[in-house]
């Protein structure tokens, strides 16, 4: 039998390195740039932006403006946007990417793989049959083959 994986080796220095003293999930909206903060679509009440460490080119994160935890915690008004949201998002990716199929996720907790626990984020990752290869595993490179400024701006004009 066949396993099939997603590896992310290239995510260590992510993971090892130095975090932020602040949230990205709140810093990132108050830029009020959101070219440089790489925020392709903002909401009422949440926001979508690419994530820096991508598994795939045009993988977004779908996050409320309210900084909690969990799902839990939000009322039925955040929860439906953050719902729309990642249906527009899926939308724009299959216009602009045309992937085959769709990772979605939201890691609660430090011990479920959240990076940011205490700012609850949908993860939305594109996916293909061939978006993973040797690179990864033998070379611990991954092979993106679009810079992440060029995957917003693919982004924001299938948004457009």
């Amino acid at each position: 039998m066949s396993e099939h994986r997603l590896w992310a080796p290239w995510r260590l220095d992510y993971i090892k390195g130095p975090k932020p003293d602040e949230c990205i999930f709140c810093s990132k909206p108050a830029l009020d740039d959101d070219s440089a903060a790489h925020i392709v679509e903002r909401g009422e009440h949440c926001f979508a932006m690419l994530n820096t460490y991508p598994y795939n080119n045009g993988h977004v994160m779908i996050s409320p403006y309210r900084h909690v935890p969990s799902i839990e915690d939000l009322d039925a008004p955040v929860l439906g946007e953050l719902m729309a949201l990642a249906q527009r998002m899926l939308a724009a990716l299959r216009g602009a990417y045309a992937p085959e199929g769709f990772n979605m996720g939201i890691n609660q907790g430090k011990i479920a793989g959240a990076g940011f626990e205490d700012h609850v984020h949908l993860h939305v990752v594109p996916r293909w049959s061939a978006d993973t290869n040797f690179m990864p595993v033998i070379g611990d490179t991954r092979v993106l083959p679009q810079s992440l400024d060029d995957s917003y701006s693919t982004l924001r004009e299938a948004l457009a």
